[in-house]
């Protein structure tokens, strides 16, 4: 199939199981390969074992192409580039609620990938540490400190616990080729235009300290998540454990999770929302002061339909026809995030043409507790 093929689509996981076998093939045949993979250990793998060999061949392999990760890619990105000189982004932060008019449901194939991933997270340390270091982004200012548990975003109303997320990774993997290539990635065919596009989009983007939160405006559903993952964590501990948590999907996931999936009309009524508050300062200055902390907060939005299936679609669909009609543009080969491929294209401006909205929410001061001095304006 691919010695055929331009391009290949993979949308089926846990990616774990057979995804690398179909990499291998798109690479030895030069053929252009995008999935919707969640999976960080099998991501940072393809990345170690095939980026050299795609490079050589000429084959583009990009993962995480639909809602794990690109709405927390183009979402960062559109947070960086709301911070105009001399101010500086320090952090950001993103909270992703999942809404629905009646319930929100996900396919039993994400959660079976999630169980897998913890089950393995060994193989990831190991992953890493055989790994050669890579330089990690200058990023202005103190790194954050630890906050509680459970977090109230008061401005977005929202409750909110940390997320071990691929989103997490993947950007933070994005920065660091960007700190190894200010000016992005090479086009294979590159014309003077797409040259200068390329190097003013990526002189917009700054680094930032990043983590994902699942949120929602109901606490009781923050110790539902809660309680899913210290099931998750405790079972997968025991080889009986990990078979129960696979075949009682629904169980063990307090409903979130089904075998099959959601029902149509749970799918017309779902939607999602991602919330990026950034933090920083309102003038690069301010970064050499001994107490130097965040004085400035930029909120930003991103909106879409349900999750996982219709969001999903239309996110990977907008990434081939990129990758088909504008190849000339895209790097020659190798393994990469979407940002630092999808990043100066137009993919923001097509998935907003196909019910995936950008906004910026409010920007302005805050004091050294984050509570808003001057908004400087707001949705």
């Amino acid at each position: 199939m691919a010695s055929q093929a331009k391009l290949v689509l993979n949308c089926v996981g846990p990616f774990r199981h057979h995804g690398g076998a179909v990499v291998d093939a798109c690479v030895d045949a030069g053929c252009d390969y995008l999935d919707i993979c969640g999976e960080t250990e099998f991501m940072e793998r393809v990345e170690a074992d095939y980026g050299e060999r795609a490079a050589e061949k000429g084959s583009l392999v990009i993962s995480a192409c639909g809602v794990d990760s690109v709405p927390a890619e183009l979402g960062f990105l559109f947070n960086s580039k709301q911070w105009i000189a001399p101010a500086v982004v320090n952090q950001v932060g993103n909270y992703v609620s999942l809404e629905s008019d009646s319930r929100v449901v996900l396919n039993s194939a994400t959660y079976e990938s999630a169980v897998l991933g913890v089950a393995n997270a060994g193989e990831l340390k190991e992953l890493r540490r055989s790994r050669r270091k890579t330089g990690r982004p200058p990023i202005v200012g103190p790194a954050p400190t630890k906050g509680p548990l459970i977090e109230h975003q008061k401005k977005i109303g929202l409750w909110a616990v940390k997320l071990p997320s691929v989103d997490t990774s993947v950007v933070r993997r994005t920065l660091s080729f960007l700190s190894q290539n200010p000016n992005g990635l090479k086009g294979v065919n590159e014309n003077p235009k797409k040259l200068q596009n390329r190097i003013d989009f990526w002189s917009t983007i700054k680094p930032a300290h990043f983590g994902m939160k699942i949120a929602s405006p109901n606490l009781f559903n923050i110790f539902g998540f809660i309680t899913v993952g210290l099931l998750i964590g405790t079972l997968t501990k025991l080889s009986l454990g990990r078979r129960l948590l696979l075949k009682f999907p629904e169980l063990f996931s307090l409903g979130w999770f089904r075998k099959g999936g959601p029902t149509e009309e749970e799918v017309a009524g779902s939607s999602f929302q991602m919330w990026f508050v950034g933090r920083g300062f309102s003038h690069v200055d301010l970064v050499s002061r001994e107490d130097a902390k965040p004085d400035m907060e930029i909120i930003t939005r991103l909106k879409g339909p349900e999750f996982g299936y219709v969001s999903t679609s239309i996110i990977l669909v907008q990434c081939a026809l990129i990758v088909l009609k504008q190849r000339g543009g895209l790097p020659k080969g190798g393994v990469y995030t979407p940002g630092i491929v999808f990043g100066p294209t137009d993919l923001q401006e097509r998935l907003q043409e196909n019910g995936i909205s950008f906004d910026l929410v409010s920007k302005g001061d805050i004091d050294e507790t984050g509570v808003f001095l001057k908004d400087q304006g707001v949705l």
